[in-house]
């Protein structure tokens, strides 16, 4: 996929019955125009409008690289 990539964000939830926190993942299709992300990088994105099926989020900016 050019000019695109797949993304994981992280997040706790609460479990209604027992309090106790769970990790959940949600992955996220974004668009990104000059194929600047890396694997592990940690980036800023928004949502847009539909581009495509599954691709509704574009890249904001690269926040930090991770070196190799």
């Amino acid at each position: 996929m050019e000019k695109s990539a797949v993304i994981t964000v992280k997040r706790l939830v609460k479990h209604p019955i027992y309090g106790k926190y769970i990790k959940r993942t949600t992955k996220l299709h974004i668009h990104d125009e000059k194929n600047i992300c890396r694997i592990g990088d940690l980036i800023e994105i928004k949502q847009c409008r539909p581009l495509s099926k599954k691709k509704s989020w574009t890249l904001v900016r690269v926040v930090e690289q991770k070196v190799f």
